[in-house]
């Protein structure tokens, strides 16, 4: 694991994301490991993803000089990286982070897929924010093969549930949908959701950006889901009614269980 201490320019930028006027990223990188992340096409990284990761350790001063340069708006702490990946725990960037952001006239959504987001809770309820929680699976045997440095889904939920206790808004980002994965058992997926009583959720598909991230999810597919693999191949590079189909599922339950919902695509 190559773990590096750097310097950064900037820490807050202009973001193209819907809804979002700035995005910060605490770290470079990410140690989750997700397979089929987007990150790297995006930053245009070459190193291999989940084996490193930079900390940005002169985040929190840049972040206030920056903060007095620039008009409130709507802040996504992270869209390139968990902001809770495990080395938080020892450099508390992001924590550092909402310290300088608690006084200030910005509306903040953090989006995790770690219950360490639980340890600010004290900060959060000072704050104009939402804490989101991702899960792509309650399969458990799917999620350590896709997203292998992770915590389980329940315990994502639990988390999730524990905030929204507190008094703080909350959302789950229910993605990427991984074909003939993430739909298995979709009612009990629902209902899960339902008892935590999100403010609302997203749903994504599973976005294929780059060569680079198709080999790796495609080697993922061989090892362990043979048989998925040409269903996988259709779904994602032919025209095909499977993210359209599961949309309206989706749908049906989510006007059942009456929970507000926004497709991303």
């Amino acid at each position: 694991m190559d773990i590096k201490e750097v310097n950064c320019k900037t820490i807050i930028n202009k973001s193209r994301l819907y809804d979002t006027d700035y995005s910060i990223n605490p770290y470079r990188g990410c140690l989750h490991a997700c397979v089929y992340c987007y990150a790297p096409f995006v930053l245009r990284e070459k190193r291999k993803w989940g084996n490193f990761i930079d900390v940005k350790i002169n985040a929190p001063e840049i972040l206030e000089k920056q903060l007095k340069k620039i008009k409130s708006g709507n802040i996504l702490i992270s869209s390139v990286t968990d902001p809770y990946n495990p080395l938080e725990r020892k450099y508390q960037i992001t924590r550092k982070i909402l310290e300088k952001l608690k006084d200030k006239d910005f509306f903040v959504s953090i989006l995790t897929k770690s219950n360490l987001v639980l340890r600010d809770v004290d900060l959060l309820k000072q704050m104009k924010c939402e804490v989101g929680i991702t899960v792509t699976t309650f399969n458990e045997e799917a999620r350590k093969i896709f997203e292998p440095n992770t915590i389980n889904s329940e315990e994502r939920l639990k988390a999730l549930d524990e905030l929204k206790k507190q008094g703080i808004k909350t959302y789950i980002f229910f993605g990427p949908l991984l074909p003939y994965i993430s739909d298995m058992n979709l009612e009990k997926i629902i209902e899960k959701f339902e008892s935590v009583r999100p403010d609302r959720i997203y749903v994504d598909k599973l976005n294929v950006k780059s060569s680079s991230q198709w080999k790796a999810i495609e080697k993922i597919l061989e090892n362990h889901y043979p048989q998925l693999l040409n269903q996988w191949k259709e779904v994602l590079f032919s025209k095909n009614d499977y993210y359209k189909d599961l949309k309206q599922r989706i749908i049906e339950l989510f006007r059942n269980y009456n929970i507000k919902y926004e497709f991303c695509y």
